[in-house]
């Protein structure tokens, strides 16, 4: 090869890194091109995720040109399109525009960011509040930043995934507890006698099961081992409590929880999540933590929607109690037919399917009959467990949860489930 060509072909060492990134790329993408679970659902007419909502009716919803009541919603106390929350996120989009452009840490902090916080803070009775632009970040945030390499959480297997993932981003020791198992907490708390910093983390309420926490336990042990105690309330907060402030006003144990999560995806309507705790806390977390410091800050719209929701959700009590009132009804009739609602305590109300087809097929015979719900499978739930997750919204007529209950029931008989 002459020396003016050379450049027309790459050198043996050149050639062998295309050769092996070649094969890099391949191996990188296999599982993608591998994965062929989804599509085979699809093609059975089961596939039950990513379905395109055309309109929104809070308590009902059209889909594929079809209106069908909505029981796979958080929305639990009907506030998404309250006039009152709607007008204060069109006005504080007039006012700020759609979106702030920058991180709270720098140029996204608004006045309406810290009237949230301060009104969040009343609300809960804490010290202070701290916002972030998802729930999943402020688990994932909050966790990474306070845990670190020569502390230990201890975390319930049927935690939230935003909680694992701040886990597995923390430097700290890891130990999961059988769920809502408080022998075995204690069983794992007597193994680490080292002076070093502890965490129990929690949910208030799960998300899958519709179970509550026993946080009396759980604050009875984090006493005796010295342990701090974080409640994930995404769930909690509106609906438990005299109030709606979640797990612990539920239990009367508010003082004995150090730090509160919350989202505003559930009962405040929005999108967004918080941290409530002690000052020194929330203000080290504000500085530290990398979810806040290089996220964009929510949005003018949000803030001014949860602010207008936070009052609605402390001057009408009666929509927690209508909550409670629909709970009750349902949790009777899917017992009174003969499905497994497991240990439900909460608007969660889960219906056990079996096999990851069973569950599908019950999800759309349930479509088929007018009523929009949630499977759940594995890893959500045991394997073989899969569930038809339902969840209720404080605005649901006594005739939608009749249509509700009909399609259960015709749909269970078709199936062999009841």
């Amino acid at each position: 090869m002459t020396t003016e060509h050379a450049h027309l072909e790459p050198a043996p060492e050149a050639a062998d890194r295309e050769f092996f990134l070649g094969h890099a790329e391949l191996s990188l993408f296999d599982k993608c091109r591998n994965y062929t679970r989804a599509r085979e659902v699809k093609e059975l007419g089961l596939y039950p995720y990513f379905l395109p909502i055309s309109e929104s009716h809070t308590t009902e919803v059209d889909l594929g040109g079809r209106r069908l009541v909505m029981v796979g919603s958080n929305n639990y106390l009907g506030l998404t399109q309250d006039p009152r929350v709607v007008e204060a996120a069109v006005e504080a989009t007039r006012r700020f525009g759609s979106g702030c452009t920058g991180s709270r840490f720098l140029n996204g902090t608004l006045e309406l960011h810290e009237q949230l916080e301060a009104r969040l803070a009343a609300f809960m009775k804490r010290e202070a509040v701290l916002t972030f632009s998802t729930g999943f970040q402020t688990n994932q945030g909050v966790i990474s930043t306070l845990v670190g390499k020569n502390d230990v959480m201890y975390c319930d297997r049927e935690n939230h995934a935003s909680i694992f993932e701040g886990c597995r981003l923390s430097y700290g020791q890891l130990r999961k507890f059988r769920h809502n198992d408080m022998e075995d907490l204690e069983r794992l708390l007597r193994m680490n006698d080292r002076d070093h910093g502890k965490i129990i983390l929690v949910d208030g309420v799960f998300s899958m099961s519709g179970e509550i926490v026993d946080l009396p336990r759980v604050t009875q042990l984090a006493k005796e081992f010295g342990a701090a105690v974080m409640v994930d309330d995404a769930h909690a907060i509106g609906v438990l409590g005299e109030h709606g402030r979640g797990t612990g006003e539920h239990y009367g144990l508010e003082d004995e929880v150090d730090l509160i999560v919350g989202t505003f995806s559930k009962s405040f309507g929005a999108l967004g999540g918080f941290i409530a705790g002690t000052e020194d806390v929330i203000h080290y977390i504000k500085h530290h933590a990398r979810a806040l410091i290089f996220s964009a800050s929510i949005t003018p719209a949000c803030a001014a929607s949860v602010l207008a929701a936070l009052t609605i959700i402390e001057n009408e009590p009666e929509r927690r109690h209508r909550l409670w009132e629909i709970v009750r009804k349902m949790k009777a009739g899917f017992d009174s037919m003969g499905f497994k609602t497991l240990n439900s305590q909460s608007p969660v109300l889960p219906v056990l399917a079996g096999d990851d087809m069973t569950t599908f097929a019950l999800w759309k015979h349930l479509i088929d009959h007018g009523v929009y719900t949630n499977p759940v499978i594995a890893p959500a739930v045991p394997r073989g467990h899969g569930l038809i997750r339902t969840s209720y919204i404080a605005t649901h007529t006594d005739e939608q949860l009749d249509r509700v209950l009909e399609a259960f029931e015709v749909s269970g008989k078709e199936l062999g489930l009841i």
